[in-house]
């Protein structure tokens, strides 16, 4: 009998909720309260201009762009006193990984995103009753007779809109960066690192340094950067260095204290009691070494 390999299938974005579907023509003076709740808001500009309040810091909104507020944040926002703006508002439940992505992001939708937001304003008004500008509206009641499937198409719709979203922003060339497979996902860091490190082999970087320019924790460098290579962060630095100064002693005619001072060694004589201990010969002996097998 024909054998076949099962794929389970996992999910980037799971929407567990469908808390809210609006859509409002706002009086030009409108404005609302400050609010927070413990799911997901979307807010879409359709027509006109908004301005949004999220914590402390005010977010314009213009025509087709839109912003994400993560459950908690406090919130508000309001018409800018010169249009009537029309808004689509869509509040959700996800505890997606991925989701953090979204925190505080503001977006400029393209027609096909656009399309995809229509595509949910329509399948919620086969499936539930949608306030139309009633801002004090806490419960959509599902319509007597909804389309079938609705509440799955409702979720799928939403899923597919979110996981576009995440690929038009972080999609490159070489491939997702951001989002990757979970073999790749724990090598990133370390190769993130390496990156840095190469780049300041002529530098004397810290671990803060490093930490800053990564966007890693201190901790957690420590960890996966061992795990990986077997070495510490600053071992493998200083091997990158004496690799470097291996180089620099058989292609120039440096001496071995401007060496020392182009690798960033606080002296010559640390330099070459390092380079001795990596490689078991002095810089010295090193080039003569080499010069003599040329």
């Amino acid at each position: 009998m024909k054998k076949y390999f099962e794929h389970k299938l996992q999910n980037l974005i799971n929407v567990s909720r469908i808390i809210a579907i609006h859509y409002f023509e706002f009086d030009r003076h409108f404005r609302t309260k400050k609010e927070t709740h413990n799911f997901w808001e979307m807010v879409y500009v359709d027509k006109g201009s908004l301005i949004c309040t999220a914590n402390e810091e005010t977010v314009p909104l213009s025509e087709w762009e839109l912003l994400f507020h993560k459950p908690m944040e406090h919130h508000a926002l309001a018409a800018d006193g010169n249009e009537t703006p029309r808004v689509y508002i869509l509040c959700f439940s996800c505890r997606s990984e991925a989701m953090r992505f979204f925190d505080g992001k503001r977006l400029k939708a393209d027609p096909t995103c656009i399309k995809m937001i229509y595509s949910l304003l329509s399948e919620g008004k086969k499936t539930f009753q949608i306030p139309i500008s009633d801002p004090n509206s806490k419960k959509m009641e599902q319509l007597e007779h909804p389309s079938l499937g609705g509440e799955q198409m409702i979720k799928n719709y939403l899923e597919i809109f979110l996981i576009s979203l995440l690929r038009a922003q972080t999609e490159t060339e070489r491939g997702n960066e951001i989002f990757l497979r979970q073999k790749d996902y724990a090598r990133k860091p370390i190769r993130d690192v390496i990156e840095v490190l190469r780049g300041g082999i002529y530098r004397s970087l810290t671990i803060d340094d490093i930490c800053a320019a990564t966007s890693y924790g201190r901790a957690y460098l420590f960890r996966v950067f061992k795990a990986g290579t077997d070495q510490t962060i600053m071992e493998y630095y200083l091997s990158l260095k004496i690799e470097r100064a291996k180089q620099l002693l058989v292609e120039n005619e440096l001496t071995v204290k401007e060496i020392s001072s182009l690798l960033a060694f606080n002296e010559a004589n640390y330099f070459s009691k390092t380079f001795k201990r990596v490689t078991g010969l002095t810089p010295t002996e090193y080039r003569q070494k080499q010069t003599d097998i040329i």
